[in-house]
């Protein structure tokens, strides 16, 4: 008997050769086999007679080989043609392959097989093109026709075909070794079917409703560790204590009186619930979610003050140099004429920062660190830094002056969480959202550019730069890939400089370069000594440059809505017009109905969901790194994310993980892979 962890070179058919581009998958062992996911299905398990077939129709019919041929083209005498004349009881339909001539060989008059294709619609009728066939036996399960089909992501030398047999091979003889971490209390609590069944129906399904089954299975089991460590860490938390930080009320009132704008509604909100938080001495520990220019920095700088006003500090935190300085220019601004310290600390500036006296240090990573001592520290916000956890927490905690308490936690984001999404990933987290923008503000607009309309777009973004504006130009890849097709940093920054805009300013960053050198190049962008920046998504979270007004994004099907809204919200950020110019090699019908959504959609939590229906979680923030494929989990389920939450709150209330060994490994294994803090 096979085991999971032997080499897929134990399996029938695997030579050198194909371990080699099992490799290149990832592929491995027979564990690493049954864990690769399909990412999609057809169902081929309608069989119909030949005298229903359609044109352009995939069909799956059950057919006698009643001729077989083999002939090379007429005019290209290197293809080979297989013709086969297939009928049943209610007609005759002619089968074509193309460069397949071993075919001719494997089929013989008389054969009776299954046979899956599109029908195609010639001067002799109909022929099926290119089908795939199967014998189908009693008794005996199909594999590639007859049947919902699983299709795999493949490398060059594999085909489907190949990897179905391989996955099968695996199944039947190591599934019976795998082990499910979940109780069977657990199974039957929550309805959910035991891991070996499920990983079986995922790769080879018997129906819709058993692949519905299949797929809540994995879907809860990645929910249920997600809300697990959540729980955890919530816990942990609350073990420690943070400082009372009271309401002061007239302090803010006036603050808020004396600001050049009128808070929305949202931010009125969230502002309030920030100030409740901090009230009660335990630590707070909020996510704070709002669009692209939401005004989540006043909203920040709110809590800051209230802090400030009841004799503590403020730590704003943020990830590079040029941002920390942004951000401290700002909050100057804001809390000016309110009495206000504030420091700058980066790893340039900690020697002259004295943090001893400041009210409101803002800093990069260099504020962790054990030689920065913080008299009085209860607030910190971090900005774009999605986990910032308890271990982060603590080591302020020491750095805190009399350290028996841990500062309070806001987090920001400018990536608009749709709520159902917010609940599973940042569970250990309560959720302020800002899903308003303040009044006045310019839209964005946003354009998919024809190909044929491409020389006009130079030209425009040429006019513009001509009157003081500047540009952006994003690209999928920073090298040329020969397989894709998609567009480069450095081959546009080349044909960009030389070709387009010899007579302009050009400059690119990406992400294979120094931080030190992507902050000068930003530096310079903002003052304004670059008129046009070539750009990998690197900029998509980043720094204000007012006087860029045009965002221009090659490659654009290669992107997220939720992503290419981000690329979108780095222009606008002053009282001039902006635009968005997308540019796609696509003609599929529902990449440009997708990208046409942009065009009409500014809301970026209306994107946010969109985008979470049409391509999942994965591909708009990222992967959660824990072993289960993003196509299969989506996240949109409310039921299944609140039964995954209680769930995890029955383990911890009865001891699961310590009297089940196997959810222990299991839960140890997804935390060392998916990055809580």
């Amino acid at each position: 008997m096979a085991h999971l962890h032997d080499s897929v070179r134990t399996l029938y058919g695997v030579g050198t050769a194909l371990e080699e581009r099992l490799e290149r998958l990832g592929i491995r062992t027979l564990h690493d086999l049954i864990w690769y996911f399909p990412r999609q299905y057809e169902d081929r398990s309608d069989i119909i007679t030949i005298a229903e077939v359609k044109p352009d129709a995939k069909v799956t019919i059950s057919a006698r080989v009643a001729q077989i041929r083999s002939r090379r083209a007429f005019r290209r005498r290197r293809m080979h043609i297989v013709e086969a004349l297939l009928s049943d009881d209610s007609g005759s339909i002619a089968a074509v392959w193309f460069n397949q001539p071993y075919i001719a060989k494997q089929l013989r008059v008389g054969d009776q097989l299954l046979f899956s294709g599109i029908a195609k619609s010639g001067k002799h009728g109909f022929a099926l093109q290119n089908p795939v066939y199967e014998r189908s036996q009693p008794g005996k399960e199909t594999t590639h026709t007859g049947r919902i089909v699983p299709n795999y992501a493949l490398t060059e030398g594999i085909t489907q075909k190949q990897l179905r047999a391989l996955v099968k091979q695996a199944l039947t003889s190591a599934l019976g070794e795998v082990e499910d971490p979940f109780p069977d209390e657990m199974l039957r609590r929550y309805d959910v079917e035991p891991l070996a069944s499920a990983l079986q129906e995922l790769h080879f399904p018997a129906s819709g409703a058993s692949f519905s089954m299949a797929r809540k299975r994995l879907e809860f089991q990645e929910l249920y560790f997600v809300q697990l460590q959540a729980q955890r860490i919530r816990q942990a938390l609350h073990a420690h204590r943070s400082p009372e930080i009271p309401f002061h009320e007239a302090a803010i009132k006036q603050f808020v009186q004396q600001l050049p704008f009128t808070l929305t509604t949202a931010q009125r909100k969230a502002a309030w619930t920030i100030l409740k938080d901090m009230q009660n001495g335990v630590p707070m520990n909020r996510l704070l979610s709002g669009d692209v220019g939401s005004g989540k920095t006043v909203v920040a700088a709110i809590a800051m003050l209230n802090v400030v006003r009841n004799g503590l500090q403020a730590v704003l935190m943020v990830p590079t140099e040029i941002l920390a300085q942004q951000h401290a220019a700002s909050l100057e601004q804001l809390f000016a004429g309110n009495a206000v310290t504030l420091a700058l600390l980066t790893s340039r500036t900690r020697k002259q920062t004295n943090v001893q006296t400041a009210d409101v240090i803002v800093g990069t990573h260099a504020v962790i660190q054990d030689a920065v001592v913080f008299p009085r520290l209860g607030l910190v916000v971090v900005d774009e830094q999605h986990r910032f956890g308890v271990q982060q927490r603590q080591q302020l905690k020491k750095q805190t002056r009399g350290g028996d308490m841990l500062p309070h936690l806001l987090s920001m984001t400018a990536t608009p969480i749709p709520r159902t999404l917010a609940l599973t990933m940042y569970g250990d987290l309560d959720l302020s959202v800002i899903d308003e923008l303040p009044k006045g503000r310019l839209t964005i607009k946003t354009n998919l550019v024809p190909p044929e309309k491409r020389a006009d777009a130079y030209d425009f973004i040429r006019t513009r730069v001509n009157a003081g504006e500047q540009c952006f130009v994003i690209c999928p890849l920073i090298e040329p890939s020969d397989v894709s097709g998609a567009k480069s940093v450095t081959t546009e920054y080349d044909r960009l400089r030389t070709e387009v805009f010899p007579d302009l300013r050009i400059a690119m960053v990406h992400g294979k370069m120094k931080s030190d050198e992507k902050e000068q190049i930003m530096q310079r962008m903002k003052q304004k000594k670059i008129d046009v920046l070539v750009s990998t998504s690197v900029i998509e979270v980043g720094v204000d440059i007012p006087h860029a007004t045009i965002m221009m994004i090659e490659g654009a099907e290669r992107f997220g809505l939720a992503q290419l809204h981000q690329f979108r919200g780095r222009v606008g950020r002053s009282d001039m017009q902006s635009y968005c110019l997308l540019f796609t090699g696509s003609s599929a019908d529902q990449t440009l109905r997708r990208l046409r959504a942009l065009t009409k959609i500014h809301n970026g939590f209306q994107l946010a969901e969109l985008d979470m229906k049409q391509r999942g979680t994965g591909e708009i923030y990222g992967t959660l790194q824990s072993g289960f494929s993003q196509s299969l989990i989506t996240f949109q389920n409310p039921q299944l994310i609140g039964n995954a939450q209680a769930a995890a709150k029955d383990t911890l209330a009865y001891g699961w993980l310590d009297s089940h060994p196997q959810l222990q490994r299991a839960f140890s294994e997804f935390t060392q892979n998916i990055h809580f803090e």
